[in-house]
């Protein structure tokens, strides 16, 4: 599989830091029927960037652009991680023991078969790397267009 194939969109809102915004960038998706799959934000006194894995990421760019959100995307990978003690401290291993630095992860909020679904990006040099040494450990990649049907 292509490693384009592997890569699902994150769509990044950057957000100021006052009430209601991140009600408003919902209610904008949600209007456009745009489902939510996995978020996280992170945030400092000014302004915070919410992370959001969605169902048409393409379409949720536009929407939100239009709707006068600062928005961007990257690619992540979504990794299925056994749902145990332990199980993404060994994934962890894998990526560490190669000297791939993991810049942020999340979780999706489902599992698939009794593993976890979380999302990790490392930095865009280190994909190919990423990639060969989560294949050698037998760490699954969930294709993107598994990923937005999740």
């Amino acid at each position: 599989m292509k490693t384009q194939e592997l890569l699902s969109k994150q769509v990044s809102v950057f957000l100021e830091n006052k009430s209601g915004r991140l009600a408003e960038v919902c209610q904008t998706l949600g209007d456009a029927d745009i489902n939510i799959r996995a978020l996280c934000i992170a945030d400092t006194s000014d302004f915070g960037i919410l992370r959001l894995i969605v169902n048409d990421p393409d379409e949720a760019v536009e929407v939100l652009q239009s709707a006068g959100f600062s928005v961007g995307s990257t690619g992540v990978l979504a990794l299925r991680i056994p749902d145990r003690p332990g199980g993404l401290g060994e994934v962890l291993d894998h990526l560490q023991a190669s000297e791939i630095n993991v810049e942020y992860m999340y979780a999706f909020f489902i599992t698939i078969a009794g593993d976890a679904v979380v999302l990790f990006k490392v930095a865009d040099e280190m994909l190919d790397r990423t990639l060969e040494v989560l294949d050698e450990a037998g760490i699954t990649v969930i294709p993107s267009e598994q990923v937005y049907g999740l």
